[in-house]
Formats: C-alpha cells, structure tokens, sequence
C-alpha cells in the first residue's frame, strides 16, 4: 500500500510575506514562482493537493481547490486548521508555500510515521516544524479549542495531541543538509536558494 494513501497535501498559502515584501508564492525562482517549487516536490506523492490561501482568485491557474480561512486572523496554526477542515482524507500532510527543497522521501517516511499517532512532526534545532507535518482528522477538536483561546503558536498545538516526534537523526538520513526545512521569508533568502540552484 502506497504511503500517500487516505492523505490529502495542503500547501498553506496565506501568509502576508510582510519580509519579502511581496506574495511569496509567486516570487520567482529559477524562473519559477515558488509555490509551483512545492506543488513539483510534492507531486511523487500522488495524493489529492489543495491550497489554503486568502485570495483563491490569484491562484486559478494552479487548478488546485482553494480555501480560505475558516477562522481568519488566526495565522499559520489557523490555515492548518482550516486544512485539516477542508481535507476529504483522514491525514492531511501541510506544507508551506516558501519551502522549494522539500524532500519526498522524507515526506513519505513522515508519512509512514503516523499510525497510532495525531500528528508527526519533524524537530530541528529545538524547534517543532509544524510546517512540513502531517496532521489527523483527530487534530481538528483541539486546534479548535486552542484556536478559541487565542493560543496561535503551532509549537504549543502539540502538547495537546499525540505527537509522533521526527529527530534531526531521522531526518539526517534521507536529507543529510536539511535542505527541506529551508524556508524563504527575505529577498537575502531568495538570492541564497538561487545561487545553490544555479
């Protein structure tokens, strides 16, 4: 059985890019806007994609349903959320729109992680990458009540769920540089992932 079975992937595209100025998911890399980047990565996985973005009609000639928020103003942990909502599937996968060295076997093996478990997630240098997690139906109950809170840190989310912990040695294997985690927020940021493409 395929890994990327009962698993829909979610590229969040809403955020406001306020460091790059400018909407990340169509800064262009090697010629390309960074959310085609990911949508590329992605597709070995040959699971179901949607986009979470606060403007669908920018995003039209992706072809991808797209949502908004269900509860605007929330941030990232808001866009997981309105994901795990809009997902068909009981695990959804998301990602960031601003991660253009995803690795796909690293995604598959976090995939393979989730049995038994509400969420998988990587942690590098102390830090849960909440980003690049997969996450269960059974999340939906408490990021809801966390959301009702006002307690928006994706990092916190996961003191509430059974959190099935990637380690850096684990990550180390399939993604040696930790390529994947590269995320670009800055114009600096862009000129660096160009330069290692070029």
């Amino acid at each position: 059985m395929p890994s990327s079975n009962g698993v829909t992937c979610a590229v969040l595209a809403g955020g406001q890019s306020r460091r790059m100025g400018t909407d990340k998911s169509f800064v262009l890399l090697a010629g390309k806007p960074l959310l085609q980047h990911v949508l590329d990565r992605v597709r070995p996985l040959q699971m179901p994609t949607i986009l979470i973005a606060n403007a669908p009609e920018r995003y039209q000639d992706f072809a991808l349903p797209t949502f908004t928020d269900v509860l605007p103003e929330r941030g990232s942990l808001g866009g997981i959320y309105t994901a795990l909502v809009r997902s068909q599937t009981p695990y959804t996968l998301c990602v960031a729109c601003d991660m253009p060295f995803l690795n796909v076997d690293l995604l598959r093996y976090l995939l393979d992680c989730r049995d038994g478990a509400d969420a998988v997630a990587p942690v590098l240098n102390g830090a849960i990458q909440g980003l690049h997690a997969v996450y269960g139906q059974t999340c939906i109950a408490p990021m809801q009540a966390c959301l009702a809170r006002g307690e928006l840190r994706i990092q916190d989310f996961f003191a509430h769920v059974q959190t099935r912990f990637v380690t850096p040695t684990e990550i180390e294997r399939f993604d040696p540089l930790f390529r994947s985690f590269m995320n670009l927020n800055t114009p600096d940021e862009l000129a660096h992932a160009s330069a290692e493409l070029s």
